[in-house]
Order: structure tokens, then sequence, then C-alpha cells
């Protein structure tokens, strides 16, 4: 029987493990994912940028274990422009960044040098890059946002996409080509292939799960690189200076 694998998610863990990895050493960085949950048209599940972002984390996080944990706190995001189609959950601006700021720090507090906030829902963007330097200052540590299909580009695109080239329209796109080819190859059970008919838009049907499986994993192999440079010391975000 093969040894179990360092748990990779923050809330698996007791104090005591928690305590005596970071102690040791051996943690080193921490994910904090962040997306929403919101209506996907017709045909996907509303889950889909919490699930899709956390499926990310966990596979970057299980090829550099174990120096990274995944600290998971924080589902819904900004989406009131999905609040027409009710079932979506939305935050205001303020309400989500006061939790994430919280989330950081509290991470920090914990001893982490290397945080990576992992953005898996375009409305959330606009508002965190807004106040980032607010949160350097705050965790006085290397903190990052990114929004995981940044590290994809238009040669993706044109090389994957069947029926759109054009970034960020095409890519990621809402529960277009792109965001169904993911969940076609992460899970399944969350697209509905009967609703596809019931749109206008004929992307969405254009989706394959070979394609999706071929850009997560184009996006894991790049988000691993994104927090393996920071965790060397080849990606630094400046700390801004506080005014004399």
């Amino acid at each position: 029987m093969s040894e179990a694998q360092p748990e990779v998610l923050l809330g698996k863990l007791t104090r005591r493990e928690f305590r005596q990895r970071m102690a040791g050493g051996e943690l080193k960085a921490c994910i904090i994912p962040v997306g929403a949950l919101e209506q996907h048209l017709e045909h996907l599940a509303m889950e889909h940028d919490w699930r899709s972002v956390n499926h990310i984390a966990q596979a970057v996080a299980e090829r550099l274990r174990p120096n990274v944990l995944i600290a998971q706190g924080l589902i819904a995001g900004v989406s009131e422009h999905h609040m027409r189609h009710h079932g979506t959950l939305s935050l205001r601006p303020g309400s989500f960044l006061s939790v994430l700021g919280d989330m950081i720090e509290s991470m920090a507090r914990a001893g982490f040098e290397h945080i990576l906030v992992l953005n898996g829902h375009g409305g959330n963007t606009a508002p965190c890059r807004g106040v980032w330097d607010q949160y350097q200052r705050q965790a006085q540590a290397n903190v990052h946002f990114l929004p995981y299909w940044e590290v994809l580009n238009e040669d993706d695109a044109r090389e994957l996409l069947v029926g759109g080239h054009t970034l960020p329209t095409d890519l990621p796109g809402h529960a277009q080509e792109f965001e169904t080819a993911f969940a076609l190859a992460a899970f399944a059970e969350n697209v509905r292939t009967g609703m596809w008919t019931d749109q206008p838009d004929p992307k969405p049907a254009m989706a394959t799960a070979d394609v999706g499986r071929e850009f997560i994993e184009r996006i894991v192999t790049r988000v691993t690189t994104y927090l393996d440079d920071m965790l060397a010391g080849r990606r630094v975000a400046p700390i801004p200076p506080y005014f004399p």
C-alpha cells in the first residue's frame, strides 16, 4: 500500500498538521481560489466558475506538492451583471473585496510569503486589480492575482477553438465553447447537452472533451510555472511603498 500524499487542501488539515508542516518549512505558497456561483446559460451548472478554478488549483498544488496549500473560503463573486437570471449569487464589490482581503491577511499571518489568488470569474477581475496594491501593503508578502485563462494566448485560441478566435470574447467567453469544453473534460455531469438546441448561439455545441483536456493541460502547466517562479524568486510583486 503506497504512502498517502501530503494534503493540498487547507480545510482537510488539523491545526497540528498545519502547524507542523509550516514550522518544518514544507509549506511555502498558498493558492486562494475565487470564482462565482451564477447562471451559465441553459446548459452549464451554476457552479462552473468555482469548480473550474478549483480544478486548476488542485492540479497545480498536486504538481508542486508538498509546498503548496489551497485555501478555499469564498465561493460567490461579483456577478451583478447576471442577476436578471434568478439563482445567481452576487456579492457587492465591497463585500467581495473585504472578505478576500481578510483571507489574504489570514494566510499572511499564518506565515505564507507567497500567495496566489487564482481567479475563475471575469467579474472579479476589475475590482481586484483596482485595489491590489492595498492587499500587497497589508500582507507584506509576494501576493499575485491571476485569472487562470490569462496564461492562454491568441495562438491557443486559434489552434483549439472551432467557433471563434477572439480574446476575450471567445476565450474565455461565458458558457461558450471554451468553458463548455472545460466542463466536458473535467466534470461532464455539469453539462446538459440536451439544452444546446434551446440557445441561439451555436458555439457551446462545438465544444469537445478532447479540446477541454488540452486547454486544461496547458493552463495547469503554465499556472504551475507561474507559481514555481514565485517560489523561486523569479516572479516577485514589488510591495508598494508607504508615503513618507
